[in-house]
């Protein structure tokens, strides 16, 4: 059964006129559960991850800044959110979502996490709409328990994912793939033990050759037992901060890609939603459905 995270927390409002689109997160299941691709069963609700894993990645002078609001406005300013308990609480929540679905994973192959993909968030500090991270802190999870002694991440959203890669430097039991807009956020690029920086306005065609060709090098290479997937639609282009010109149809066979080449070598893979900012709130749904809607018909 596809399993997926989802809560009423991951919801949290936020100003009139913030560019980050939250209603994203009661509109995908809705739209899913209406089309048939899931049940209410595929979903389960995330408790507060337990802090001790929060600080098995996050330093926890870090964390208690943000649970007692003590981050100065410069800090706040980067993480592009107004700062608030709600928000920090949505956060740990959607950690929680990440770590279950990774359980789930290795139960049966494939889980979700309707929000998730937290990847600018570093080991001291948010920034870019992140304030923890949950790839890093569901792969940690995962090696604390020995649950996984190799661990491949995959972040196709059109960011590179410069808080994973800065939590895993000096962390050879996970690699860090990076597939994003070279010219776009952040400037400062971190290290991933593989960057791949794409010109902007790149299509379909050229953006699955190149990803083909490093996903099953990849997989030959690492050998991971267990994959995470931060699967963000950003890369259309419509994208109002995405500068790439992928289609919906090509977005989709990304997904299509990555979940084949974990499903052939039996590598269990959690997917994490990442960003999405088309003007157009009906295409960001699609986009990220569809990610739905292959784990299903590929995985059940």
């Amino acid at each position: 059964m596809l399993k997926i995270a989802w809560s009423p927390k991951y919801c949290h409002p936020l100003p009139k006129g913030h560019r980050f689109p939250m209603d994203k997160y009661n509109l995908l299941p809705e739209q899913l559960l209406y089309e048939g691709t899931v049940k209410d069963e595929n979903f389960f609700s995330p408790d507060a991850l337990e802090e001790r894993w929060i600080t098995n990645t996050h330093q926890r002078d870090y964390l208690e800044k943000l649970k007692n609001q003590t981050l100065t406005k410069s800090e706040i300013r980067k993480t592009g959110f107004p700062l608030s308990d709600a928000l920090v609480e949505r956060e740990i929540h959607i950690m929680h979502g990440s770590v279950k679905a990774a359980l789930y994973a290795l139960e049966y192959g494939v889980a979700m996490n309707i929000a998730g993909g937290t990847h600018h968030a570093f080991t001291d500090r948010g920034e870019g709409f992140c304030l923890l991270n949950d790839i890093a802190i569901t792969a940690n999870y995962l090696l604390e328990n020995d649950l996984s002694h190799k661990i491949l991440v995959v972040d196709l959203d059109v960011h590179q994912g410069n808080g994973t890669a800065e939590i895993f430097q000096n962390d050879n039991r996970v690699f860090t793939f990076s597939m994003h807009g070279a010219s776009n956020y952040p400037m400062h690029k971190e290290k991933s033990d593989l960057d791949v920086g794409l010109p902007d306005k790149i299509e379909d065609k050229a953006y699955l050759k190149i990803l083909d060709v490093h996903l099953k090098s990849l997989l030959q290479k690492v050998e991971p037992d267990f994959m995470i997937f931060q699967s963000g639609v950003d890369v259309l282009e419509s994208d109002k901060l995405g500068r790439l010109g992928l289609s919906i149809q090509g977005c989709r066979e990304r997904d299509k890609m990555v979940f084949e080449v974990a499903q052939e070598n039996q590598t269990p893979i959690m997917c994490c939603m990442g960003g999405g900012y088309s003007e157009r709130i009906s295409q960001i749904i699609d986009a990220h459905a569809n990610t739905y809607r292959l784990a299903q018909e590929i995985y059940f």
